[in-house]
């Protein structure tokens, strides 16, 4: 694994985190791991890779902002 993948890796942890923070007692951390993840795939192929985590972070925060609240 590269250095620069290692960052944008250790990025997303963070912006896992920072989410899980956020939206706690509404979604579940599981749930924000996997909506982080699903977009993050979506930049699989994309050759520019410096904002991923900043796009990941803000599609990810608007797309668990339209989450219905998780029973619990």
């Amino acid at each position: 694994m590269s250095a620069d993948t290692l960052r944008e890796r250790h990025a997303l942890d963070h912006v896992t985190d920072r989410l899980s923070r956020s939206f706690a007692g509404h979604v579940s951390p599981s749930r924000v791991d996997a909506t982080v993840n699903a977009i993050h795939h979506r930049f699989d192929g994309s050759p520019i890779r410096e904002f991923v985590p900043v796009l990941v972070e803000r599609m990810a925060r608007d797309e668990l902002r339209h989450t219905p609240p998780e029973p619990g």
